[in-house]
């Protein structure tokens, strides 16, 4: 087995970390509404989600992962990209461990995309940046929460006048019900959107290293493609078993109180905006999608309610990821050029 050949099957480990890291990190977005309205107990409401966020590769055609794999100018066959793709990953894995541990339920998404971007600009300066796809994916920072706001806040007033004849426990007895739905649904649009991301990491590493053409296409009918598919739905499925209740506090509880009413909407709401994002091939956040849906439901029954510090402190961490986890991913490609150098 040549040094390159181990170098790759590392960096495809180290992928896979990312994903389950990913899982865990985001599975607070997934689960902090089922939770927080005590419809579903945390360990059970983490198994729902992780079964959804596997079964999304039946669903979802891999549009994202061919977004992210391009984000960065690849030279077939240049070695030093191989380490561009590690140091990506690290500086994620890093960013999203220290938001983690802080309780801030920042982008995994962002963090990755920051992280190549960095590691790409450290080995070969701006120009190997494909902005298009940078420019898309930006974008929909600010888009995706409003998004979710809006629908959210659209379901809310709607269900608010069909069920305004209803009694109280009557509306909460039937929602309870339709959140399983709900959470599924979102949970769906959660794997198929971020599995694929690292996904895109993994065909860009193979592109690299010269083991995949640039133009290969991800399918599950491609013996060459079938495993990074599977390899990615099921690293992220177990990271979001394993769960994140720190995020799930902020989430859940921290922003606004729900009701199963509430919680149903901003799902739906959420899912709505994840399968929108997904099928155009955006690699968007499901934390600011969430975020922006719960503050929505909020909004319906008075701005008041909505805890605006915590939400700011989240804006916050949304604005700092990509630039904070480019920089630790470009400080981590030079510690590995100086390493390899010294070895």
């Amino acid at each position: 087995m040549s040094g390159e050949f181990t170098l790759v099957v590392i960096v495809v480990a180290v992928a896979l970390a990312f994903d389950v890291i990913n899982g865990f990190h985001d599975s607070a977005n997934s689960i902090a509404t089922v939770v927080s309205t005590r419809v579903l107990s945390p360990r059970n409401a983490v198994m729902w989600a992780a079964f959804f966020n596997f079964v999304a590769m039946f669903v979802f055609a891999p549009k994202v992962a061919d977004t992210v794999s391009k984000i960065v100018k690849i030279t077939p066959g240049d070695d030093v990209y191989i380490y561009v793709v590690l140091a990506g990953l690290l500086g994620a894995i890093t960013w999203d461990l220290i938001t983690w541990w802080w309780g801030l339920p920042t982008s995994s998404s962002h963090a990755l995309i920051g992280g190549f971007a960095g590691a790409g600009i450290a080995h070969a300066g701006w120009d190997t940046l494909r902005w298009e796809k940078i420019i898309k994916t930006v974008e929909f920072i600010p888009l995706a929460p409003l998004i979710g706001l809006a629908v959210a806040y659209v379901l809310m007033v709607a269900v608010y006048w069909i069920f305004r004849k209803w009694r109280p426990l009557a509306v909460d007895h039937l929602f309870r019900r339709l959140q399983l739905f709900s959470a599924a649904a979102y949970s769906l649009g959660h794997g198929g959107n971020d599995a694929q991301k690292t996904m895109g990491i993994i065909v860009a590493l193979l592109v690299a290293s010269g083991h995949m053409s640039a133009d290969t296409q991800l399918s599950l009918i491609d013996h060459r493609t079938v495993w990074i598919i599977l390899a990615c739905h099921v690293a992220m499925a177990i990271g979001t078993a394993l769960g994140g209740w720190r995020i799930v506090r902020t989430m859940g509880m921290k922003i606004t109180k729900l009701k199963p009413v509430g919680g149903f909407c901003a799902e739906t709401a959420g899912a709505f905006t994840l399968f929108l994002a997904t099928h155009s091939g955006i690699p968007v956040s499901t934390t600011h999608t969430i975020t922006g849906s719960i503050i929505g439901v909020g909004a319906t029954t008075k701005l008041s309610g909505i805890k605006w510090g915590v939400a700011r402190r989240i804006v916050w961490a949304w604005l700092l990821t990509i630039p904070a986890a480019a920089i630790v991913a470009a400080i981590c490609f030079h510690l590995i050029r100086l390493l390899v150098r010294g070895i």
